[in-house]
């Protein structure tokens, strides 16, 4: 029972890798959900109580970075909490009709006109539009080193060590 356990263990941390990359899927929460499953197989033995409590604590790094490293580039740039909510509504929106471009396209132009409109003149609002563009980004890049980094933490902890 443990092989078919880690099996899909490893399954849901790969899958953690590759979420992170594609746009509404949990990769944070697929990764926590394969340690746990491991652990939970292994009867709460493996991985150990440190690796455990790194590996989870990444999880939830993973998972506010992927809830909130957007909204905190857009704040940086100067945009407010509704331009922020607004371009997440109509980003998700157009990603679901044309993918990431759309998601990227609809983040840049809602940002960029709604502060704009605001007030915030042609170079406030690119900035802010930019801030939020290359935050939503780094935020998936960020969040792909992360679940990257529990899937080889947990090989190392279960397997090597």
């Amino acid at each position: 029972m443990v092989d078919v356990v880690a099996l899909l263990a490893v399954a849901l941390l790969v899958g953690g890798v590759v979420g992170t990359a594609v746009p509404l899927v949990p990769g944070g929460l697929l990764s926590i959900g394969g340690v746990v499953l491991y652990w939970w197989g292994s009867g709460f033995a493996e991985p150990g109580l440190a690796s455990l409590l790194v590996l989870l604590t990444l999880g939830a790094l993973t998972l506010l970075v992927e809830f909130f490293g957007g909204s905190i580039a857009a704040r940086a740039g100067g945009a407010s909490w509704t331009t922020t909510g607004a371009a997440a509504v109509v980003g998700v929106a157009l990603m679901l009709l044309t993918g990431p471009i759309g998601l990227l396209v609809g983040l840049f132009g809602t940002v960029f006109a709604l502060e704009f409109v605001r007030g915030g003149g042609v170079d406030a609002s690119t900035r802010s539009a930019l801030y939020t563009t290359l935050g939503v980004l780094a935020s998936t890049a960020a969040q792909v080193l992360l679940t990257l980094s529990i899937l080889l933490g947990f090989l190392v902890a279960v397997f090597v060590l």
